[in-house]
């Protein structure tokens, strides 16, 4: 069965690989931890020095700049890296002339600790400090050590054009906003990431026409919140208000991005994350059912179920509210799948609160789902306001119920294509069979069939046989009409 769709776990890095730029004579190494805004991350970071020289390595030992891009959203992620930063330094000692620099999250979130205190890296670079890489370079060539974590008000890289590090060459990412204004209690984000900015929509339909013409058939537009998305000409969203009432009169809303690039580009099938359920307005459900190539899935974030726990988390919705957007998913988009987020044993949550979350879910019956017991990050204003105070044993009882019924619900969800013919997209080999294709449908569920004919990248109805939990698994009858 395939676990990654039921259970987020601490993903193992992996070495990001591009094809070499000639006349490059530098190496570098590159993981990326975390979410899929890390990976876009990591991608712009890749463009940025392979002009400064630098051709990306799959092998540690060879490289001139090893760089970790880092997630700080949990505890056990950051352990993760804190254990990759130490092989690291046993690979170094080696080779010395190797330098080794921390990314993202974790970067913004301890700045200067890695350098001064704990000595292990060399470079610490914050999310909206990439475009300085090659300066930062020039100071750790130099012996020196090297920090920029300061946080940008502008910053969106639309002018970059992200190398596609280990692509498969049929989906990609695009990201639209950078930062987020929430103020969840128990997220970091805010504090290393950033005021929530929008990029401009014309350097989001070039970025996308350019993987067009690389023959890229699917494209997820990414944000830590893409509800959000307001462009009016530049600038913070929460300065919107100040703005004239031209640049108000001409801004672009998400429902209208996501419109714009779904009739642009007819022949690439456009998903997006992460949505905010405060955010999502009806206009976005209304442009995802006039469109065939907007997939026909929403991630949708609720945390808890209990309208006590979700206003401690300063969530902007109550467990109602959120019961009704779901309402009108299911009204507007009968066959869209949803997926959540859930935090179980936060801050002040009773037992009543937990079996709201699972009254919740049985309301909803999620496609699948990422859950996880609380752990504090410090800095977060949980952390400065609230005791937690529950125990460990009954967060992880309570995580374990909330699995279990997300598993069954998985399921159920599952067997509804039972016999179904369903387009799917081919995006690489089977993990478990080299002579099966898989790809995705409409609703981001995982599809095998036999290779026969087919090729990588090719959409191909599929009917549905049998299925596990998270896998559906059927035979190809033929290229559907997209293709």
């Amino acid at each position: 069965m395939h676990t990654e769709k039921i259970i987020e776990e601490n993903k193992q890095g992996k070495p990001l690989v591009t094809e070499n730029n000639e006349g490059n004579d530098k190496k570098l190494f590159i993981e990326s931890y975390g979410c899929q805004m890390n990976m876009s991350d990591s991608e712009i970071v890749a463009s940025i020095l392979a002009k400064e020289g630098f051709n990306t390595t799959q092998k540690l030992e060879d490289a001139d700049l090893v760089l970790v891009n880092t997630c700080s959203i949990r505890d056990n992620a950051e352990q993760t890296v804190r254990k990759r930063l130490q092989y690291y330094n046993s690979v170094k000692r080696v080779n010395p002339s190797m330098k080794v620099g921390v990314l993202g999250c974790m970067a913004e979130r301890l700045k200067s600790k890695f350098l001064d205190e704990e000595k292990i890296v060399d470079l610490v670079v914050g999310p909206d400090a990439y475009r300085d890489l090659p300066n930062l370079v020039e100071e750790v060539e130099a012996g020196r050590d090297a920090i920029n974590v300061i946080l940008s008000k502008e910053e969106t890289y639309a002018d970059v054009s992200p190398v596609r590090l280990q692509s498969n060459g049929v989906s990609a990412f695009v990201s639209i906003t950078r930062g987020c204004d929430n103020m969840c209690t128990f997220c970091v984000v805010p504090f290393t990431r950033g005021r929530e900015r929008s990029r401009d929509p014309k350097s989001i339909i070039e970025e996308i026409r350019d993987l067009k013409q690389k023959n890229f058939k699917e494209v997820t537009l990414l944000g830590q919140n893409v509800d959000s998305y307001l462009w009016y000409g530049g600038g913070l969203k929460k300065d919107f208000k100040k703005a004239s009432e031209i640049a108000k009169s001409t801004a672009v809303d998400f429902a209208q991005l996501l419109d714009l690039c779904a009739t642009e580009f007819p022949k690439i099938r456009f998903r997006f994350s992460t949505s905010n359920p405060q955010d999502m307005s009806l206009d976005v459900l209304h442009t995802m059912a006039k469109h065939e190539n907007i997939c026909k899935y929403i991630h949708l974030p609720v945390q808890s179920g209990s309208t006590k726990v979700l206003q401690r988390m300063n969530r902007q919705h109550t467990r109602e509210e959120y019961m009704e957007l779901v309402d009108n998913i299911r009204k507007i988009i009968p066959e869209c799948s949803l997926s959540q987020d859930m935090i179980t044993g936060f801050c002040g949550e009773t037992e009543e609160d937990h079996q709201d979350t699972l009254s919740l879910m049985e309301y909803v019956k999620y496609d699948f789902g990422f859950m996880f017991a609380y752990s504090e990050r410090p800095g977060t204003l949980a952390a400065k306001k609230f005791e937690d105070d529950v125990p460990l044993e009954v967060k992880k009882r309570r995580l374990a119920e909330v699995i279990a019924l997300q598993q069954e619900h998985s399921h159920y969800r599952t067997k509804q294509h039972l016999g179904k013919v369903e387009e799917v997209l081919i995006e690489g080999t089977s993990k478990k069979n080299e002579n099966e294709w898989k790809g995705r449908n409409t609703q981001n569920t995982v599809v095998v069939f036999p290779k026969e004919h087919y090729k990588l990248g090719d959409f191909v109805n599929v009917k549905i046989d049998s299925c596990t939990s998270a896998t559906l698994i059927g035979t190809a009858v033929g290229y559907s009409k997209n293709n």
